[in-house]
């Protein structure tokens, strides 16, 4: 039974420019355990859907209590590393970030993402400074648990702000130097610019891709780190449970549920884990 530590050390591993690590984000105990069990190395949680399947919509509104403890089962279903998506903290400040990413790694996490959108409205984004405390505080916590976490620093301009290379470089390196291991930039798929960013910012480049976006052949090419599906997994399965209830409502038929995971094989994976 590999411990804590040996599955934060096995995820930092696994971030190779050229050679990314993929995740097809999971949003329960079940979807994470149906992801590790297709073979994934690695689990990442997505906010978005983690939210929605809560009941919540996303956007730093769930709450950090009920995020650890999707996270502990998560980390519960599965022998692979998991990493949390943490959206801004759960916090209004530096020092609370830090509790949240204490308690997700008591959840049994080994990686966390901490995004700098800022969700009070003052600004589409925090500021550079500020976003680099609240992440010198996720390190911070990280290190008192003596868990070599890999923090992942998610950087918003093409989501929410300026959608400019330059502070988008600006800021990567800001937060690598705050003791970010990774950078996450949504919304960027243009390759000449991602092969810009992999080269200067000196961390692994972690992008979102999903329909339409680039294959993992031509992202890896530009020295990607990681590739992620985020919310898009989760939300193909709310558009399956919305076809078949089409279908059913409107032709009678049931074509949409072709393809499902059988009932025991589902069953018999999930065994043990309730």
């Amino acid at each position: 039974m590999s411990t804590q530590r040996d599955r934060a050390l096995l995820f930092r591993s696994l971030h190779v420019p050229g050679r990314p690590l993929l995740l097809a984000n999971a949003w329960d105990a079940a979807s994470a355990m149906v992801v590790a069990a297709a073979g994934a190395s690695a689990v990442a949680t997505t906010s978005a859907g983690v939210a929605w399947s809560l009941g919540s919509p996303d956007g730093d509104r769930l709450g950090a209590a009920a995020a650890r403890d999707l996270v502990a089962r998560v980390a519960a279903g599965v022998t692979v590393p998991v990493s949390a998506d943490i959206e801004g903290g759960y916090a209004q400040d530096a020092e609370g970030v830090g509790r949240t990413v204490r308690e997700v790694l008591a959840a049994g996490a080994v990686g966390v993402n901490l995004e700098d959108a800022d969700r009070t409205g003052a600004a589409p984004l925090r500021t550079i400074e500020e976003q680099a405390a609240r992440l010198a505080a996720a390190r911070a916590a990280a290190d008192e648990a003596g868990i070599p976490m890999f923090l992942n620093a998610r950087v918003d301009t093409y989501l929410g702000g300026s959608a400019d290379l330059g502070e988008t470089l600006e800021r990567a390196t800001a937060y690598v130097e705050a003791g970010a291991d990774g950078v996450f930039v949504p919304g960027l798929l243009d390759l000449p610019a991602l092969a810009t960013l992999a080269d200067k910012v000196g961390a692994p480049l972690n992008v979102l891709a999903g329909f339409g976006a680039p294959d993992v052949a031509a992202l890896a090419a530009q020295g990607v780190a990681r590739i992620s599906l985020g919310s898009a997994v989760a939300e193909a399965a709310y558009g399956v449970a919305r076809r078949a209830t089409e279908e059913l409502l409107r032709s009678g038929t049931y074509t949409t549920l072709d393809g499902a995971v059988p009932y025991p094989e589902l069953n018999a994976l999930l065994d043990g884990h309730g």
